[in-house]
């Protein structure tokens, strides 16, 4: 049943072509539901990124964190009540909200309209991590990040700084620290599935 799962994640195909191999579709996706709502996924993934850290060589609970956002367009069938317009990026459809430990592994994720701003989807990334990670008291963001996500990590006692591109260099150059968020948007653009957002939920974006 998870390998069903993690196969229509990785190749991105909809549920009911799994191969006849794998269980009935419509009970895979049961148990893929099921499994999300009782947190079983945000679970696992807490778990593993521990573990993962650990390996590494790090505590097991990580202290610093990146932030960053990505805005992406939708299929023709997702509500267009769920989907916005990102000004900035031209882009119709939904915006992606990332925070991950210094190695880049997540540590939560938030779906959005596309509208919707990075201090909005900053202050809410920062809520929840704070529950999840309470050790975390650093964090870096990109300037799309303005004040009132600093403000709000001081009041979580996190403290969130700023990191400018370089006005100097041209083209592409590595950014201290933000490097580690882009380099995870990296990873999760080799799934099809999140190339586009396809879910007509936005939860199920999440999971």
């Amino acid at each position: 049943m998870f390998n069903a799962i993690l196969y229509v994640n990785r190749t991105g195909i909809a549920w009911k072509y799994l191969p006849h191999d794998f269980p009935p579709h419509s009970t895979v996706y049961y148990y893929y539901a099921a499994w999300r709502d009782e947190g079983i996924f945000a679970r696992l993934n807490y778990d593993l990124t521990a573990l993962a850290r650990v390996k590494e060589g790090r505590t097991a609970e990580p202290t610093g964190a990146v932030i960053d956002t990505q805005s992406v367009k939708t299929s023709t069938s997702v509500p267009v009540a769920t989907q916005g317009i990102d000004a900035g990026k031209k882009i119709v459809g939904r915006k992606r909200g990332i925070i991950t430990d210094t190695l880049g592994l997540l540590l939560a994720v938030i779906v959005a309209a596309a509208s919707l701003s990075d201090n909005a989807i900053g202050v809410r990334l920062l809520d929840q991590t704070h529950h999840s990670h309470p050790t975390i008291t650093k964090a870096w963001v990109d300037a799309g990040f303005k004040v009132t996500t600093v403000e709000h990590g001081a009041t979580l006692g996190i403290d969130v700084e700023v990191v400018p591109r370089n006005s100097d260099a041209k083209g592409f150059h590595v950014i201290k620290r933000r490097w580690v968020a882009e380099r995870t948007w990296g990873w999760l653009m080799l799934h099809r599935r999140l190339v586009r957002d396809y879910e007509l939920l936005r939860r199920r974006s999440n999971s």
